[in-house]
Formats: structure tokens, C-alpha cells, sequence
């Protein structure tokens, strides 16, 4: 039991950052700031990457991410 739960909150923390990664990602693209969205993209993309790896999320869940992540950042002027 013991090991289950601290496998979930292990999960959870995963989870949270990649939020806050994602939540950074948007801020930066509502603000119309390109460069600073660009590289907040790369993070989320580590971040989603590394959770589909260690089996947190789907790997198609993190790929389907990325991509409507990608397409946002291609919007901005």
C-alpha cells in the first residue's frame, strides 16, 4: 500500500509541473512574446516527453499536446 501512494504522489508532482509548464507556455503567447513562448514550448515539450516515458501519461496524450501547443505558438504575430 505504502508503495502505491508514494508512486501517486510522485505522479501528482509530474502532473502539477507539467501544468505550470503549459500555464507558463500560455501566459507567454497571450502576452504576444514569441521568443520567451518558443522556449517555453521546448520545456513543455521535455516535460510532456519525459512523463509519456516514465508512464505518468499517455504517450498520445503528450504527442497531441505538443502539437496543438505548436500550433498556438504558430499563431502569434
Amino acid at each position: 500500500m505504502r508503495n502505491s501512494d508514494r508512486k501517486n504522489q510522485q505522479n501528482q508532482q509530474v502532473k502539477s509541473r507539467l501544468k505550470t509548464l503549459e500555464r507558463r507556455f500560455l501566459e507567454n503567447v497571450k502576452a504576444g512574446k514569441k521568443d520567451e513562448a518558443t522556449k517555453a514550448l521546448s520545456e513543455a515539450a521535455s516535460g510532456l516527453d519525459k512523463a509519456a516515458k516514465t508512464g505518468v501519461i499517455h504517450p498520445s496524450r503528450a504527442d497531441r499536446k505538443k502539437s496543438r501547443l505548436s500550433v498556438r505558438l504558430a499563431a502569434v504575430k
